[in-house]
């Protein structure tokens, strides 16, 4: 089977910062949460230091995708240069209803094909909506252990109703699990059929297919693009 061409349009510039800045956000609290959780002489001053930089650094992040999604235009599916508000492609559409198991089943090995569908496959899209809240989740957490802030209000409250610090300490150090495992699962979701889509959204790489009318539900061509860029 064919696939969707990969264009520019899927990615905007915006999203593909604020990937970026996931990414290397992500990475940075991953390997000083580890450290911190298992400290090496002489770097816990530095290791909490970049855990709260990165803490607000992708706490922010998460808050500017969330709204330039209101207000950014991206396409709709693969295969097409048409745009829609991004907001709309983060739920159900018609390109992707009732689709969920037969992309688990395609996931899983169960069966070679994907049915055609809008831009992400329904597992992907899910995780993609949980990933906000995890964040913001992550984030309050940590504001509940963080010296700064862990006597305000809001956070001992949050602090107390978990049964104190400790098992505040617990659930988030468990939360970065909850990171990892997004991460294996986003990465492999994102290049099961193939690299073109990590290439477009890293390197702004375009890759031919088959060309896609999100008006008309059905593919209406073939791109000869092959592996050059516009």
């Amino acid at each position: 089977m064919a696939h969707l061409a990969h264009y520019r349009e899927a990615h905007p510039i915006q999203f593909v910062i604020t990937h970026w800045i996931n990414l290397v956000a992500m990475i940075f609290l991953l390997v000083s949460g580890f450290l911190i959780h298992f400290p090496v002489a002489g770097t816990m001053g530095y290791m909490r230091g970049l855990h709260i930089f990165f803490g607000f650094v992708l706490f922010v992040n998460c808050l500017v995708r969330v709204i330039l999604a209101f207000f950014i235009e991206s396409a709709p599916t693969g295969g097409t240069r048409k745009t829609v508000r991004d907001i709309f492609t983060w739920l159900p559409q018609k390109d992707n209803r009732h689709q969920a198991f037969e992309w688990i089943k395609y996931y899983l090995f169960l069966k070679k094909e994907h049915p055609l569908s809008a831009k992400l496959g329904v597992p992907q899209k899910i995780s993609y909506l949980l990933i906000p809240f995890l964040i913001i989740a992550m984030f309050y957490t940590g504001l509940c252990l963080w010296g700064a802030t862990a006597n305000l209000p809001f956070f001992a409250a949050g602090t107390a109703a978990v049964g104190g610090a400790m098992n505040m300490r617990i659930i988030h150090f468990f939360g970065m699990f909850v990171f990892i495992l997004f991460m294996f699962i986003h990465v492999y979701l994102a290049n099961v059929e193939g690299f073109e889509p990590t290439k477009l959204i890293f390197f702004r790489k375009e890759h031919g297919g088959l060309v896609y009318d999100p008006d008309k539900h059905a593919i209406v061509g073939e791109d000869s693009l092959g592996h050059e860029t516009h």
